[in-house]
């Protein structure tokens, strides 16, 4: 509980100079546990599906607002039918996150299969249960998709579960791709 009380005195090499050095290395470690922070936040949400917005576009890429940072959607992840306005919500299977040089570079995609595996989990209660399983999924990104559901109890219809009371859980799914 003592308190030790010392005087130190400012040396005249410490001038204006080496107050704005230290003001950049602190910005500068400040600005590199900010983009750890958010890498490792983005890092779990690989693999998983996630909502952006349309930031904007340059050249073939399409630039996603995701929260904290921006993601790319290349040329090959894109659905050929998709208008990509600036301003849309969609949601986008994150492919890959890596840390480069400017920061956390997250890759997007509108074409991937698992993004049907998980629109499907999030839309149906009895596929996140483990009641109903997705046996084997086929896609064409922008025209069609296939996929096979089999269900582990006797009492519950796994295609009447997926379609929903007058299509509206397959409706909300095929509005989302």
């Amino acid at each position: 509980g003592d308190v030790l009380k010392q005087e130190l005195d400012v040396p005249v090499a410490y001038g204006r100079m080496a107050a704005q050095t230290a003001k950049q290395v602190i910005i500068q470690k400040l600005r590199e546990a900010e983009r750890e922070m958010i890498f490792n936040e983005l890092k779990q949400k690989e693999n998983k599906v996630i909502n952006g917005f349309i930031q904007r576009r340059e050249g073939r890429l399409v630039l996603v607002d995701i929260g904290k940072t921006t993601a790319i959607l290349p040329m090959e992840n894109q659905v050929e039918n998709d208008r990509y306005n600036v301003g849309n919500q969609m949601k986008f299977y994150v492919v890959s996150v890596n840390l480069g040089s400017k920061g956390p570079e997250i890759i997007l995609s509108r074409t991937h299969e698992e993004i049907l595996k998980e629109l499907f989990r999030i839309e149906i209660p009895e596929i996140a249960s483990g009641a109903v399983e997705i046996k084997g999924l086929a896609r064409e990104a922008g025209a069609r998709s296939k996929v096979a559901v089999a269900s582990r109890e006797k009492n519950i219809d796994p295609i009447g579960s997926c379609i929903g009371q007058r299509g509206n859980r397959i409706q909300t799914i095929i509005s989302e791709i």
